[in-house]
């Protein structure tokens, strides 16, 4: 007999239950929602690499990690009488049916852009009706990396019609941060030079945005490609039996050059 998705998770609870009880772990009895943000953020990342990877059973584990996390903060949620996994998954199924009345109600959606600006109108309402003015860029967390709340914010206000028109006149704007950048380092003011830098990076976002590419995953694979290369690169100097530390700068650049036309070949 296959365990059904409501009995694992019963079970689920019961081992947190047990594991926060009396005679239970003494490293998770301890813990509070603030002990716990550091490993709720590390387990959202290994559930991202898993993605990448493409590995099912990765993913099966990673997301089975990160779930745990949310059962846990519940948990402790519960003994300090703030609120059970129940009120979360309750909110969660009443949130999720009240903003898609395309499948639940009588409301037609036709593409995708449409559903979208739905939910919105959607956030909209509820907030106007808790007495809280939002703007249709609220929702993005401040703790999220700042490539990808470059990018939220963006596409939030796209969503409004306030955008470029596409990928190349985003471009030109970069081209006239970039010069107002090189003007800061010019002067030498660093408040300036700190700011125009900034415009520059949430320029270079826009164009990635309207070419349909994750500017977080362009950082990631610039910074991978890199790290690979100095890698290699270094690799070879100590293999000739240099000091990575006391190589001048012209025979680094040599020894870059050889290991990104190595990477080619490959």
């Amino acid at each position: 007999m296959i365990d059904s998705p409501a009995s694992l998770f019963d079970t689920l609870l019961e081992i947190m239950a047990r594991l926060r009880g009396p005679g239970g772990c003494p490293w998770d009895r301890e813990q509070t929602h603030a002990s716990l943000k550091p490993f709720l953020i590390e387990e959202t990342y290994e559930v991202l690499e898993a993605i990448e990877t493409g590995e099912a059973l990765a993913m099966t584990e990673e997301l089975g990690d990160l779930l745990f996390q949310v059962v846990f903060h519940a948990r402790v949620a519960e003994e300090r009488g703030e609120f059970t996994i129940a009120d979360v998954l309750r909110r969660l199924v009443d949130k999720m049916i009240r903003r898609h009345p395309h499948v639940f109600a009588n409301t037609a959606v036709e593409t995708p852009r449409e559903a979208l600006a739905q939910w919105e109108a959607l956030k909209q309402h509820e907030a106007v009706a808790r007495g809280r003015q939002r703007s249709v860029i609220d929702g993005v967390p401040r703790a999220m990396p700042s490539l990808g709340r470059a990018q939220r914010t963006q596409a939030k206000a796209a969503r409004v019609g306030f955008d470029w028109p596409d990928a190349r006149a985003a471009w030109d704007k970069v081209r006239e941060e970039i010069d107002e950048a090189g003007d800061a380092i010019a002067s030498g003011d660093s408040a300036r030079i700190r700011e125009e830098l900034g415009d520059v990076l949430f320029s270079l976002v826009n164009v990635a945005r309207l070419a349909s590419i994750d500017a977080e995953d362009v950082m990631h694979g610039a910074t991978e490609k890199f790290r690979r290369r100095f890698t290699e690169m270094e690799a070879d100097l100590i293999a000739q039996g240099k000091s990575v530390e006391n190589v001048p700068q012209a025979e680094f650049e040599q020894a870059w050059e050889a290991a990104k036309a190595a990477e080619r070949r490959r």
